[in-house]
């Protein structure tokens, strides 16, 4: 009895030992093939993200990481076959920048620039958003076509336009103006005409874009707080200002904030209408960086671009607290 007992329970003990043996073989046969299909998985999605992070570190990483070395070292277009023989110099080219009176003046031009042409291209893409969400009924899609074109028409085209637009002897609105017997100045060459003229055009570039996103914001007002206002006793100006203006902040801030970006790296209206004349009244703070990094000064050029950055964030964050939804 004793001796069927021990083998009873032996041969129990070894039932169990085995199934507890094959329990974890079992279980890394049936894990192994998961892990396989997670690692095929694996694979695949770094061959597909190859293509764009080979672009990235090429294209914006490498050159991020090499343009803050150069404003930090005084790199010229000498070393670039020497690139190791440069020298750290610290914030040595910022002070450099601040010191010379041509850049304020850059800066000057692009405050100018960016605090009288954002609130016009602002409050035109927002009048025409209203007429052609209330007012115009008639060829709606026309007008919104009108107004989008130059938009998507290229700035070196449209800087050219205007350029011959503006000429002083042959230029069509001098032509017009002398048909009223006005004497119409050389625009592009006088420092009184030539930032407003450049001011002018961004503007009327640029309103198509807001003109599109407000009047998205103004066909998603709801109608039932627009007659619940009126029913109140609200004119149109006050329905405008109570009602549908503070709705219509997310797609301000969104428009102030793209074309304030923008705005703020003007470049090309005055490389291709004035290269930054007459006598500097025109440059602006891009074009200022890329006359350095054309002298050869990469290092000043560099640093130069990094305030332009600095001057983003700042106003990118002063528009985002004034102009955030409250709530």
């Amino acid at each position: 009895m004793t001796t069927m007992s021990t083998n009873t329970i032996a041969g129990q003990g070894t039932e169990g030992r085995d199934t507890a043996g094959k329990q974890p073989a079992a279980r890394r046969r049936t894990s192994s093939p998961r892990r396989t299909a997670q690692g095929r998985q694996a694979r695949a999605a770094w061959i597909l993200a190859a293509p764009f992070l080979a672009l990235f570190l090429a294209f914006m990483l490498l050159p991020v990481v090499w343009s803050t070395l150069m404003s930090l070292t005084d790199t010229k277009s000498a070393d670039l076959r020497t690139p190791l023989n440069v020298s750290f110099v610290g914030l040595d080219n910022y002070i450099r920048l601040f010191q010379d009176p041509q850049f304020f003046t850059a800066l000057r031009n692009t405050a100018v620039f960016v605090l009288v042409a954002l609130p016009l291209t602002l409050a035109a893409g927002l009048a025409a958003a209203v007429a052609l969400n209330s007012g115009i009924q008639r060829f709606r899609a026309v007008f919104r076509v009108g107004f989008y074109l130059p938009v998507i028409t290229s700035i070196v085209a449209v800087a050219v336009v205007w350029k011959t637009l503006l000429e002083p002897h042959a230029g069509l609105v001098n032509t017009v103006l002398a048909w009223f017997g006005i004497d119409g100045p050389a625009w592009l060459a006088d420092t009184r005409f030539a930032l407003p003229v450049m001011i002018l055009m961004a503007v009327w570039r640029n309103l198509g874009t807001v003109m599109i996103i407000m009047l998205a914001g103004l066909q998603s007002v709801p109608q039932s707080l627009m007659e619940a206002a009126e029913l109140d006793g609200a004119g149109a100006w006050q329905r405008f200002w109570r009602v549908t203006f503070p709705l219509l902040r997310p797609a301000l801030l969104l428009t102030a904030v793209t074309t304030g970006i923008g705005y703020l790296q003007f470049f090309d209206e005055p490389f291709v209408m004035t290269d930054g004349g007459p006598l500097d009244s025109t440059l602006s703070t891009t074009l200022y960086a890329y006359k350095q990094f054309g002298n050869g000064n990469y290092d000043v050029a560099s640093a130069a671009g990094y305030v332009v950055f600095v001057l983003i964030i700042a106003l990118t964050v002063l528009q985002f607290r004034v102009l955030r939804d409250k709530d």
